[in-house]
């Protein structure tokens, strides 16, 4: 039993240990722990907060995690207007700024303070003594959104600060930002469940602001640069001394900024940031350049929108050319065609370039494409490189217009384009690789059946071999083990052409077709190679042989049949890849001709599949040549650890299973409501229209999707083996021992900021001493417990209803009378 000492002692322990790592975390971009060790010390210290809540400080960092629910955000006034800057994107235009704020001055006694413009969101944050009180966006510069819960989850927003000579009240503005690796984990998550992808990090940092439930936003893992200190008691005069402040008080200043003394000094900064900002963690697009001191700023002033004492710099999207090699086409987890350019390396904004995305059929038509087309390439503020266009004066002659493929690259089944959808689709949703595999692997998923012993890997593996094409195929793995071993796992050494002819990493090629050269040499060599045409390279690794002096007449020689064959088979180059036909025809020593190779190479996801495929009798030497082009191979342990994980998952409770199943538009949140609501799969499955509107959350568009899912008899006869195998599909509730019967009958909302209850533990209450909690304001409600900040069109519609209102203290007063408080 822990003692209050005890557990004040191990709450102050916890909280500067989880504070410390997110210090790491959002400061230096570094870890120590897991985010599973992380989130069991938060979990630890919460229940002790609960268990002991005078040791609950309003900066804990427990109070991150969010759960407040907003259905429409206040506004508010900004003391100090947030104003625009004006942009300038030339050298030019700066010195022009410089020359009139020296004559609106009338010398040139200043300085100008820099730093990087990000690509995020603004915010002003309201703090009095000490404490944060109100965040509110820019909305129109003097009015915005009151966003204060959501910003509270933003772990490196200090919630109470102190600090000598603090002023009772200031304000600090900052960038809300989300870190690139952040941003491309919440695509993959929203990938893997089928939803569309987010479309860059501001639009992400923006919506994810305004989002209406807290405990969401605090999963996105926002961060937030600050930038000014505002305040009518603020003892410093120059900017950069207020910026000295922020960071002294424990605010996230950007690094990046300087202090210079003329326009010369601004252009060697903007110079020295044009590359190296591309390996900062979030986006920026720009320089923003002020003047240092404030009593210099009053005299410049303001014209109608913006200041006169500042301006920002943008740097232009860089372009380059690329020749256009060849078009992939992608097949996603829903279906969708996403064609990709392969193109000749160049390097561009801090990366080499090789691929950039098309989009779809109209952009392809829109542009002009033909074959072996020279294309602009730009990379602006979006992640993926794109094609801008052509430069048709490098045009070959008699070049054919790109023509759009017409059947899927992975099933050959015709594709479809509704009415109105940019995109093309394979319909074959049942038996399509990527589709199944896409489905899959969110079956599998953490956050849905948690067995992570099956990785996409070894997903693509078992669904290439036939082995599974739904996830009830997962449970009846354990049954054919002994056929599991040996099976090669098809990881990222291949690619494919938009006909599906099966390609393989240089890499691997190279380590198959020579000998004496380790993996680990060849792989440098490769990596050497990046910026490289692939001609080049071929060449190259002649280079590359002879000064290994490692069976340099043999190996060289196997290369020159390499580059004879590539250039006879008339294949798509695809950079940093090979076809694997072409290296199979020289490692079984042209036992086959390469058409046939290249026939059984197509729709095919490995090595090893070809093989069979042609089922060729190889002899011991040509067995070991062909086993280094191989991926890794399933052995006993990993088999037993997939095994295990997959019984495991069978102790997944509904709302879970629910969520794995994959019904489009049915998230994690959505999964919960509807397993409570319906009880069991059942319930769910018969449920018209209107009992499924009846659910709080519940839209026309999720009720077509639910309909349409349960309207198919492959995914009945999943569910129905999913049962057979022990998944639960019913919930499973513990009984409520009631507390009392005093509520017995009343329905009941609470609304705003409660002093004594956190969300959940008002309706745990209500429900534990028989009430029904209800979350929305409806004529059957008997009152409403009113908070703090009720929102005001709840409180109106209350009023309209003539529904009783009683304060968080009358309705304790209220249970005290019962000894229940």
């Amino acid at each position: 039993m822990t003692t209050p000492i005890e557990a004040q002692a191990k709450i102050a322990e916890l909280s500067k240990l989880i504070n410390h790592h997110n210090n790491l975390y959002y400061q230096e971009d570094r870890t120590e722990i897991t985010d599973f060790e992380f989130d069991k010390l938060l979990e630890e210290l919460i229940q002790l907060e609960k268990q002991f809540p005078e040791y609950l400080e309003p900066d804990s960092p427990s109070q991150r995690v969010g759960g407040t629910i907003t259905k429409e955000f206040e506004t508010a006034e900004h003391e100090y207007r947030m104003l625009s800057l004006g942009n300038t994107y030339s050298e030019e235009e700066l010195i022009a700024f410089d020359e009139r704020v020296a004559k609106g001055l009338g010398h040139r006694n200043y300085e100008y303070f820099c730093e990087l413009k990000f690509d995020g969101v603004a915010i002003s944050l309201v703090y009095e003594k000490g404490r944060l009180v109100r965040a509110v966006t820019r909305g129109d510069g003097t009015r915005g959104d009151v966003v204060t819960e959501n910003i509270k989850t933003i772990r490196n927003i200090p919630l109470h600060v102190k600090g000598k000579d603090m002023p009772d009240k200031f304000e600090v503005r900052g960038e809300i930002f989300l870190p690139r690796k952040e941003f491309d984990k919440i695509n993959q998550e929203r990938d893997s469940q089928g939803e569309p992808l987010l479309a860059n990090p501001r639009n992400a940092a923006s919506g994810t602001v305004k989002m209406q439930d807290s405990s969401v936003v605090a999963k996105r893992r926002l961060n937030c640069y600050f930038y000014q200190l505002l305040s009518d008691e603020l003892a410093v005069n120059q900017h950069d001394e207020a910026i000295r402040l922020l960071e002294k008080w424990g605010f996230n200043v950007s690094p990046t900024y300087t202090k210079c003394s003329g326009i010369k000094e601004v252009l060697g900064y903007i110079e020295s940031w044009k590359e190296k900002r591309f390996e900062l963690p979030l986006d920026t697009d720009g320089v923003v350049l002020k003047i240092n001191d404030n009593d210099q700023r009053e005299e410049l002033g303001f014209t109608a929108k913006i200041p006169r004492w500042a301006i920002a710099y943008k740097y232009k999207a860089e372009s380059a050319e690329s020749q256009l090699l060849s078009i992939t086409y992608q097949v996603g987890r829903t279906g969708a065609i996403t064609p990709v350019a392969n193109l000749s390396p160049v390097h561009l904004a801090g990366t080499t370039v090789k691929r950039a995305s098309l989009h779809n059929a109209n952009e392809i038509e829109r542009l002009g494409l033909h074959e072996g087309d020279t294309v602009f390439v730009e990379k602006g503020g979006e992640i993926i490189p794109k094609i801008t266009g052509v430069n048709l004066y490098k045009r070959k002659t008699g070049a054919l217009p790109i023509k759009y493929i017409d059947h899927c690259p992975e099933c050959s089944t015709p594709l479809e384009r509704k009415e109105g959808e940019a995109k093309h689709f394979c319909p074959n949703y049942v038996s399509c690789p990527p589709q199944i595999l896409g489905r899959i692997e969110h079956f599998v998923h953490k956050r849905a059946m948690d067995i992570d012993s099956l990785g996409t890997e070894r997903i693509r593996t078992l669904i290439d071999q036939g082995y599974i094409s739904n996830p009830a195929d997962i449970y009846e793995l354990e049954n054919i083990r002994d056929q599991l071993l040996g099976l090669e796992m098809s990881q990222d050494q291949y690619e494919k052409t938009d006909d599906g002819i099966l390609y393989i990493s240089l890499t691997k090629a190279f380590f198959a077709l020579t000998e004496g050269l380790s993996l680990t040499a060849i792989q440098k060599f490769c990596d050497s190679q990046i910026e490289t045409p692939l001609t080049e390279v071929l060449n190259n690794f002649q280079t590359f042989i002879r000064n290994s002096h490692k069976k340099v007449a043999q190996n060289v020689a196997t290369i020159l049949k390499l580059q004879e064959a590539l250039h006879q088979s008339n294949l798509p180059q695809m950079e940093d890849y090979l076809p694997v036909s072409v290296v199979l025809s020289l490692l079984t020593g042209n036992r086959i001709t390469l058409d046939k190779l290249i026939e059984a190479a197509r729709h095919q996801g490995t090595v090893h599949a070809i093989l069979l495929k042609l089922d060729l009798s190889l002899n011991s030497e040509q067995e070991e040549r062909i086993k280094k082009l191989k991926a890794n191979t399933f052995q006993e342990g990993v088999i037993s650890n997939m095994i295990e994980g997959i019984n495991a998952s069978k102790n997944q409770p509904f709302e879970k299973v629910l969520f794995a199943l994959g019904i489009r538009n049915i998230g994690e949140n959505t999964a919960q409501i509807l397993a409570k609501h319906f009880k069991n799969i059942d319930n769910l499955k018969s449920a018209d229209a209107e009992a499924l509107l009846a659910v709080n959350g519940v839209g026309d568009t999720l009720v077509s999707s639910i309909q349409d899912y349960f309207s198919k008899n492959e995914n009945l006869s999943i569910i129905s083996r999913l049962k057979e195998k022990g998944l639960h599909f019913e919930i499973h509730e513990a009984e409520k021992i009631l507390q009392s019967n005093t509520l017995e009958g009343k329905k009941i909302l609470a609304s705003g900021k409660l002093n004594h209850f956190k969300r959940d533990e008002i309706i745990d209450f209500i429900e534990a001493n028989g009430g029904q909690y209800l979350k929305a304001v409806s004529k059957s409600l008997d009152f409403i417990i009113e908070g703090e900040d009720m929102g005001p069109s709840k409180k109106e519609k209350a009023e309209k209803l003539g529904i009783k209102m009683i304060s968080e203290e009358e309705f304790l007063s209220m249970m005290s009378k019962t000894d229940l408080i």
